[in-house]
């Protein structure tokens, strides 16, 4: 059990640091809300996050910013749950549509880590801390 945690923390870490280059290779981050925003930063995300739900902005509005930045990739990283992913579709759908590359590996990767345990971005932090002290707290115990 512990070999597992500590393993599902290191491909998180993994997935995450990835992200993290990516970002910093000018690739903008698409996430739901400006929480998610916030929690990316605080995970070491330094590039440009565009959110898609803040400041009362629709679907298009969202889709027509990442058009006229000029990027012709980005990275999708909603959140896990049913509206999250009809989302990531329908932003696939569209962004392909106008030539611009989505990466959706971060999110799938990450997603099938996380199974049911985080259904949102911003709980993310959270969810590696308790992750990370249930791997460390607990000792192996081995039979000799």
């Amino acid at each position: 059990m512990l070999t597992k945690l500590r393993d599902r923390h290191e491909k998180i870490e993994y997935i995450l640091a990835k992200l993290v280059e990516e970002s910093k290779a000018g690739t903008p981050i698409v996430v739901e809300g400006k929480k998610d925003a916030d929690n990316l930063k605080h995970l070491g995300v330094e590039g440009r996050i565009v959110t898609i739900k803040t400041s009362g902005k629709s679907f298009l509005d969202a889709v027509s910013e990442i058009e006229t930045s000029g990027t012709r990739r980005v990275v999708l990283f909603l959140d896990f749950d049913r509206r999250g992913k009809e989302g990531t579709k329908r932003l696939v759908t569209e962004l392909e549509r106008l030539h611009i590359k989505v990466n959706v590996w971060f999110w799938r990767e990450l997603g099938a880590l996380v199974n049911r345990d985080v259904q949102c971005i911003e709980s993310l932090p959270n969810y590696l801390k308790t992750l990370k002290k249930k791997a460390s707290s607990k000792t192996e115990t081995y039979v000799l």
